[in-house]
């Protein structure tokens, strides 16, 4: 029969062993779970580039125009032959909103990589240039999700920020940190 310093010193052995596998598992974890967002950034940055130079080589084709005369007919059987090559997402709408990507957002060095393309999709429909930078720099800045993103454009965050101020100070009135509620609720 083991005596009890055996019994203590294999219990403390066993201990430290669990101690080693669970500080290797939490290491090799945070290894993966770091490639693994590192690979979707990478993809993601990709494929906005990538529709980025979609709806630039359409707008080129189109003579820069805001329609060529044959504008509907081309995107369509520009749709049919890139959805049987690549599959879904390249839909006739799918490259207008890669042309109007384009347009909206001109400069690709001014794209941001943290942003993905659904982002970019509800951004590019902001016709007002100030909120739009406004929701991009937040987006950016705070992380916020795509769902975060329209919540904020359906709730109108940026105009009622600006609401409440003069004109004249709204370009300085967005800055980082936590809103003034007063700046968000107005008193009746």
């Amino acid at each position: 029969m083991p005596k009890k310093s055996e019994k203590k010193s294999v219990k403390a052995a066993v201990e430290v062993v669990e101690a080693a596998e669970n500080e290797l598992y939490k290491s090799v974890r945070t290894i993966l779970a770091k490639a693994r967002e590192t690979v979707y950034t990478v993809a993601n940055t990709a494929m906005v580039e990538a529709y980025w130079n979609v709806g630039r080589e359409i707008v080129e084709k189109q003579g820069g125009a805001s329609r060529a005369k044959y504008g509907n007919g081309l995107m369509k059987s520009l749709a049919v032959r890139l959805t049987a090559e690549f599959g879904d997402g390249f839909t006739a709408a799918n490259l207008f909103n890669m042309r109007q990507f384009y347009l909206t957002f001109p400069k690709f060095y001014a794209l941001r990589r943290e942003l993905s393309w659904t982002h970019y999709r509800i951004l590019m429909r902001i016709e007002d240039e100030d909120a739009r930078n406004y929701y991009l720099k937040e987006c950016v800045e705070a992380k916020w999700s795509s769902r975060i993103l329209q919540r904020q454009i359906d709730t109108q965050f940026y105009e009622r920020l600006i609401r409440n101020h003069s004109p004249k100070s709204s370009k300085g009135l967005v800055k980082r940190g936590t809103p003034d509620p007063r700046d968000l609720v107005r008193s009746p």
